[in-house]
């Protein structure tokens, strides 16, 4: 072999020495759902008098080991009941969370009384989930984390989810009277959802390093996959994400395409529904558990490896920054890798020279 060639030879081995971890977790990890029987029930919300549907997971084991799920709250579409969240809302739960979708019927000017989900809305869902917790003829009691809470949203209640993290009030029909993030609030995951005021304006969203990702539709006729680029933009802080699912549209998280009551998508997916809601679903379980649950495995398939892996998505997450532990690590095995190069190859030469 000559020397040129042992080279290339070590130094494509280095290559694949620095990206060894992130190979093998890519090819390990299985990004499939935690637990397989989802359970449910319909409480009212005391603070509002809301109808919620709660779903958690239900092994046989639940009332003998000592689970602890954290907490999603969904908040849902304009004029878009909770029950056409059901099949989205089974799945996230099947990833190892309690997920609670209420209602929020109010009176609007526009549509007299009707389903708009506003910052309030986040306020009762939360106290309603410490009284869940306590209460002792739940079938949840003593099973929650109420200290670590994600948000899930859909259009308008996305952007409620999104002005909650930003801890701001785009418009009085978002967030009536005052409001101020919950501490509990951890991350924040939204399809098909942006965030502008009524001049169209974007306002930067100071996340305080809350993660968030927004899930898009290349088909939404709805929500522009334009505004939600401009959203993903004046997120402040790292890790967010922006992915996009293609071939769905609007109303390709529900359980059904234009949900009765809501106001129409003009554009059809061509996404399969039951597929889309499965990858909606997967890509918020895994951001939550990486999100809450410090699943690193989770975290690497949503900002690094899985979108290579499912292709029905594609995911810019540029302003995720390394880990600032395992970055002087890579410096450092390749600093050690080149060294022991370097001594070879002067090694062939010896060699090449005394043998000529």
């Amino acid at each position: 072999m000559s020397i040129k060639a042992f080279s290339v030879v070590c130094t494509s081995t280095l290559l694949l020495g620095l990206g060894v971890n992130q190979i093998a977790s890519a090819s390990s990890f299985n990004p499939t759902p935690l637990f397989d029987n989802i359970a449910s029930y319909t409480t009212t919300i005391t603070g509002d008098n809301n109808l919620a549907d709660i779903y958690y997971p239900n092994p046989t084991d639940l009332k003998t080991s000592n689970y602890s799920f954290p907490v999603a709250v969904l908040v849902q579409g304009a004029l878009v009941d909770k029950s056409y969240y059901s099949n989205y809302a089974q799945q996230v739960a099947s990833y190892g969370f309690v997920v609670l979708v209420p209602n929020s019927k109010r009176a609007s000017p526009t549509f007299g009384e009707a389903l708009l989900p506003q910052t309030s809305q986040i306020d009762t869902a939360l106290q309603q989930i410490v009284v869940e917790n306590k209460n002792a003829s739940s079938p949840i009691v003593g099973l929650l984390d109420t200290e670590k809470i994600g948000l899930l949203g859909h259009s308008l209640g996305g952007a409620v989810g999104l002005s909650a993290i930003g801890n701001l009030c785009v418009t009085p029909t978002l967030c009536p009277g005052s409001f101020s993030r919950p501490k509990q609030i951890l991350a924040g995951a939204f399809f098909g959802a942006n965030l502008r005021d009524e001049n169209d304006v974007y306002l930067p969203i100071n996340n305080d390093g809350i993660p968030v990702v927004l899930l898009q539709g290349d088909r939404d006729g709805r929500a522009l996959p334009i505004r939600a680029s401009l959203t993903y933009d004046k997120i402040k802080n790292p890790p967010a994400a922006l992915i996009n699912i293609k071939g769905a549209n609007h109303f390709s998280i529900t359980n059904t395409n234009n949900p009765a009551g809501a106001i129409p998508d003009p554009i059809d997916a061509t996404l399969n529904q039951d597929v889309a809601i499965e990858t909606i679903a997967r890509w918020s379980g895994l951001f939550l558990r990486a999100s809450l649950l410090n699943d690193k495995d989770a975290f690497n398939y949503v900002y690094s490896t899985g979108d290579a892996a499912d292709p029905n998505v594609t995911v810019e997450s540029k302003r995720v920054p390394e880990s600032a532990s395992i970055a002087p690590l890579r410096i450092l095995f390749a600093y050690f890798t080149m060294t022991q190069l370097r001594k070879r190859i002067n090694k062939s030469k010896r060699h090449f020279k005394s043998n000529a």
